[in-house]
Protein backbone atom coordinates (compact mmCIF):
# COMPACT_ATOMS: atom_id res chain seq x y z
CA UNK A 1 0.00 0.00 0.00
CA UNK A 2 1.68 3.50 -0.94
CA UNK A 3 1.19 6.24 1.34
CA UNK A 4 0.16 9.56 0.06
CA UNK A 5 1.84 12.92 0.80
CA UNK A 6 -1.13 13.97 2.22
CA UNK A 7 -1.00 11.42 5.65
CA UNK A 8 2.72 11.56 5.39
CA UNK A 9 2.47 15.41 5.99
CA UNK A 10 -0.77 17.21 7.10
CA UNK A 11 -1.77 13.90 8.97
CA UNK A 12 1.41 14.40 10.96
CA UNK A 13 1.12 18.27 11.48
CA UNK A 14 -2.59 18.06 12.57
CA UNK A 15 -1.88 14.82 15.27
CA UNK A 16 1.34 17.08 16.49
CA UNK A 17 -0.39 20.11 16.60
CA UNK A 18 -3.48 19.00 18.45
CA UNK A 19 -0.59 17.86 20.68
CA UNK A 20 0.98 21.17 21.11
CA UNK A 21 -2.53 22.91 21.38
CA UNK A 22 -3.28 20.59 24.42
CA UNK A 23 0.36 21.31 26.34
CA UNK A 24 -0.44 24.92 25.23
CA UNK A 25 -3.71 25.17 27.33
CA UNK A 26 -2.12 23.07 30.42
CA UNK A 27 0.75 25.33 30.33
CA UNK A 28 -1.70 28.03 30.93
CA UNK A 29 -4.22 25.90 33.53
CA UNK A 30 -0.64 25.15 35.22
CA UNK A 31 0.42 29.17 35.33
CA UNK A 32 -3.59 29.47 36.64
CA UNK A 33 -3.31 27.17 39.40
CA UNK A 34 0.13 28.68 40.74
CA UNK A 35 -0.78 32.41 40.11
CA UNK A 36 1.96 32.71 37.23
CA UNK A 37 1.63 34.97 34.59
CA UNK A 38 2.04 32.89 31.47
CA UNK A 39 3.48 35.84 29.33
CA UNK A 40 6.45 35.20 31.22
CA UNK A 41 7.24 31.63 29.73
CA UNK A 42 6.75 33.53 26.21
CA UNK A 43 10.55 34.51 26.53
CA UNK A 44 11.85 31.31 28.14
CA UNK A 45 15.24 29.81 26.73
CA UNK A 46 16.14 26.42 27.25
CA UNK A 47 19.81 27.56 26.78
CA UNK A 48 21.35 31.18 26.46
CA UNK A 49 22.20 30.30 22.69
CA UNK A 50 18.61 28.74 22.22
CA UNK A 51 15.60 30.60 20.41
CA UNK A 52 12.76 31.71 22.85
CA UNK A 53 9.49 29.99 23.58
CA UNK A 54 7.48 32.07 21.59
CA UNK A 55 10.18 31.16 18.46
CA UNK A 56 9.74 27.85 18.62
CA UNK A 57 5.42 27.69 18.93
CA UNK A 58 5.98 29.87 15.89
CA UNK A 59 7.89 27.76 14.24
CA UNK A 60 5.84 24.86 14.92
CA UNK A 61 2.91 27.14 12.96
CA UNK A 62 5.11 27.99 10.01
CA UNK A 63 6.74 24.51 9.39
CA UNK A 64 2.98 22.63 9.32
CA UNK A 65 0.93 25.21 7.45
CA UNK A 66 3.62 27.82 6.35
CA UNK A 67 5.37 24.46 4.67
CA UNK A 68 2.23 23.51 2.87
CA UNK A 69 1.94 27.03 1.24
CA UNK A 70 5.61 27.33 0.45
CA UNK A 71 5.00 24.01 -1.44
CA UNK A 72 1.81 25.57 -3.17
CA UNK A 73 4.13 28.69 -3.82
CA UNK A 74 7.07 26.74 -4.69
CA UNK A 75 8.95 28.53 -2.29
CA UNK A 76 9.74 28.46 1.45
CA UNK A 77 11.45 30.94 2.98
CA UNK A 78 12.42 31.53 7.40
CA UNK A 79 9.23 32.88 9.22
CA UNK A 80 9.68 36.73 8.78
CA UNK A 81 10.45 38.23 12.05
CA UNK A 82 6.94 38.20 14.22
CA UNK A 83 6.09 40.46 16.71
CA UNK A 84 6.73 38.56 20.07
CA UNK A 85 3.40 38.48 21.21
CA UNK A 86 1.45 37.02 24.47
CA UNK A 87 0.71 33.60 25.55
CA UNK A 88 -3.06 33.71 23.83
CA UNK A 89 -1.51 34.88 20.84
CA UNK A 90 0.60 31.50 20.30
CA UNK A 91 -2.41 29.50 21.16
CA UNK A 92 -3.85 31.40 18.37
CA UNK A 93 -1.36 30.83 16.10
CA UNK A 94 -2.05 26.88 16.60
CA UNK A 95 -5.21 27.04 16.33
CA UNK A 96 -4.95 29.11 13.14
CA UNK A 97 -2.57 26.45 12.11
CA UNK A 98 -4.70 23.68 12.51
CA UNK A 99 -8.40 25.19 11.12
CA UNK A 100 -5.98 26.30 8.07
CA UNK A 101 -4.64 22.42 7.62
CA UNK A 102 -8.43 20.91 8.25
CA UNK A 103 -9.30 23.15 5.43
CA UNK A 104 -6.94 21.18 2.98
CA UNK A 105 -8.42 18.01 1.00
CA UNK A 106 -6.08 15.47 0.50
CA UNK A 107 -6.32 15.79 -3.56
CA UNK A 108 -5.03 18.99 -2.96
CA UNK A 109 -1.91 18.35 -1.19
CA UNK A 110 -1.81 14.74 -3.11
CA UNK A 111 -1.21 16.73 -6.01
CA UNK A 112 1.54 18.49 -4.76
CA UNK A 113 4.00 15.66 -5.13
CA UNK A 114 6.70 16.12 -7.31
CA UNK A 115 6.21 20.03 -7.46
CA UNK A 116 9.54 22.04 -7.65
CA UNK A 117 9.72 23.63 -3.98
CA UNK A 118 12.72 25.93 -3.19
CA UNK A 119 14.07 26.64 0.48
CA UNK A 120 15.73 30.18 0.34
CA UNK A 121 17.02 31.93 2.86
CA UNK A 122 19.41 34.55 2.99
CA UNK A 123 23.09 32.69 2.94
CA UNK A 124 21.34 30.15 0.40
CA UNK A 125 18.91 28.29 -1.77
CA UNK A 126 18.22 24.53 -2.31
CA UNK A 127 16.08 23.09 -4.87
CA UNK A 128 13.72 20.15 -3.72
CA UNK A 129 10.73 18.36 -4.80
CA UNK A 130 7.65 18.73 -2.54
CA UNK A 131 7.67 15.16 -0.76
CA UNK A 132 11.72 15.36 -0.04
CA UNK A 133 11.09 19.06 1.42
CA UNK A 134 8.93 18.18 3.94
CA UNK A 135 10.07 15.10 4.73
CA UNK A 136 13.62 16.41 4.92
CA UNK A 137 12.89 19.91 5.94
CA UNK A 138 9.46 20.78 6.96
CA UNK A 139 8.68 17.99 9.51
CA UNK A 140 12.24 17.32 11.11
CA UNK A 141 12.22 21.14 11.85
CA UNK A 142 8.22 21.23 12.74
CA UNK A 143 9.12 17.97 15.11
CA UNK A 144 12.18 20.17 16.50
CA UNK A 145 10.53 23.09 17.63
CA UNK A 146 7.32 21.35 19.11
CA UNK A 147 9.56 19.09 21.61
CA UNK A 148 11.29 22.40 22.36
CA UNK A 149 8.33 24.22 23.27
CA UNK A 150 7.55 21.14 25.28
CA UNK A 151 10.62 21.17 27.28
CA UNK A 152 10.47 24.92 27.91
CA UNK A 153 6.85 23.96 29.55
CA UNK A 154 8.38 21.18 31.39
CA UNK A 155 11.42 23.25 32.65
CA UNK A 156 8.93 25.85 33.81
CA UNK A 157 6.95 22.82 36.07
CA UNK A 158 4.19 22.53 33.96
CA UNK A 159 2.45 18.65 34.57
CA UNK A 160 2.93 17.25 31.22
CA UNK A 161 4.58 13.73 29.84
CA UNK A 162 4.99 11.54 26.68
CA UNK A 163 1.40 10.94 26.19
CA UNK A 164 0.94 14.96 25.66
CA UNK A 165 3.58 15.52 23.33
CA UNK A 166 2.31 12.30 21.10
CA UNK A 167 -1.02 14.12 20.68
CA UNK A 168 -3.95 11.70 19.43
CA UNK A 169 -2.72 8.98 17.69
CA UNK A 170 -4.70 7.66 14.18
CA UNK A 171 -5.68 4.25 15.26
CA UNK A 172 -7.15 1.57 13.16
CA UNK A 173 -11.00 1.95 13.16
Amino acid sequence: MAIALYDLSVGNYLQALGAVAGFLDRGLAHCSDNNIDPDEIVGTRLFPDMLPFHFQVQSVAHHSLGAIQGVKAGLFQPPPQIPVGDYAGLQAMITAAQAGLQSLSAEEVNALEGREVKFKTVAFELPFVAENFLLSVSLPNFYFHATTAYDILRMKGVPIGKRDFMGKMRLKT
